[in-house]
Order: C-alpha cells, then structure tokens, then sequence
C-alpha cells in the first residue's frame, strides 16, 4: 500500500505516512498497482525533447552558416540588386542562429534533467514548453504533450517523489 498524498510505501497497520505525516485513521490508503502518470510518461518527454533539440541545433547550424557564408558574397551572385541589406540579413540570421542554438541547448538540458531526475528540470521543460507551443507543428505538439503531464498540481508532487526516490537510488 502507499500514501495518496505523497506516494510513499506504508504498512497496513500504519497510521501516519512516515515521509509527510498523512493521518490514516479514517481514510483507507490507497493500492498503487503500477507507476504513476509522471513515471509512465518522463523517459518518453525526456528523449522527445532531445530529439528536437537535435532538430532546433541542426536549424541553428544551417542559419549560422547562411549568415556567415551566403549574405556576406550576396552582391557577388549574378542578378542580385545592389541595394539588398547584406549587413542587416547576416546579422539578423546570425543573430536568430543564435537564439536557436540557446533554446537546443535548453531542451537538450531539460530532457537530460528529466532522465536524471534532477529538481530544476520540471520548471525548465515546463517554461520551454510554453514557448514550444508556438513552433508548429512538432513543438506544439510537444509543448502540449509536457505540459499534459508535467503540469497539474498533482503531477508536481509524482515528480517530486521521483526526484526523492532517484536520491535514494
């Protein structure tokens, strides 16, 4: 048997959960019979935000490489007016390519945080999710797919006891 409120592992005769205090002597506990919704669905959300970060590097690649390569030799190219911004495009995508990178680097943090258990990584892939959901098709999809899971008030307290438990571990 565990505890309804936080998770833990109780004994039947137990009156109060050793790990949060919860008084049993109305309330029957409740039998947990496989994981909870956070540990069925953490390793999944933990290696989807990888792989698109993969993605979101390999975009930030390409637009770094356009900045610093093509823009610079633009007038160069035959049928190319010569009042095209050069210096303002390979800043802009330079400066995009950038922005990219940083949020790879921020998912490939949060799905690495995730598989270790670690506490921080929650908050991060809940904030990084809210700006996925403006990345259609795969971050929306993403972004709705974490926070599903990640941000009822209950799940907070599965990922809690998942962090308590990979400590002990």
């Amino acid at each position: 048997m565990f505890c309804d409120r936080c998770g833990s592992p109780i004994q039947a005769d137990q009156r109060f959960c050793s790990s949060c205090g919860r008084d049993f002597s109305g309330v029957a506990a409740t039998y947990r019979m496989g994981p909870n919704r956070v540990q069925e669905h953490l390793r999944f959300i933990a290696i989807l935000w990888i792989a698109l970060s993969v993605i979101n590097a390999l975009g930030g690649a390409v637009l770094l490489i356009l900045a610093n390569t093509l823009f610079p030799h633009l007038h160069e190219l035959p049928n190319v007016p010569s009042d095209v911004p050069t210096g303002f495009l390979s800043s802009l995508f330079c400066t995009l390519g950038i922005l990219v990178l940083i949020k790879a680097a921020a998912g490939f943090l949060a799905g690495w945080g995730l598989l270790q258990r670690e506490r921080w990584a929650r908050t991060l892939t809940l904030v990084l999710s809210f700006l996925a959901l403006l990345n259609i098709p795969l971050g929306t999809a993403l972004g709705v797919y974490s926070l599903w899971v990640l941000l009822p008030e209950r799940s907070e307290r599965e990922y809690q006891a998942e962090v308590a438990r990979a400590a002990t571990a």
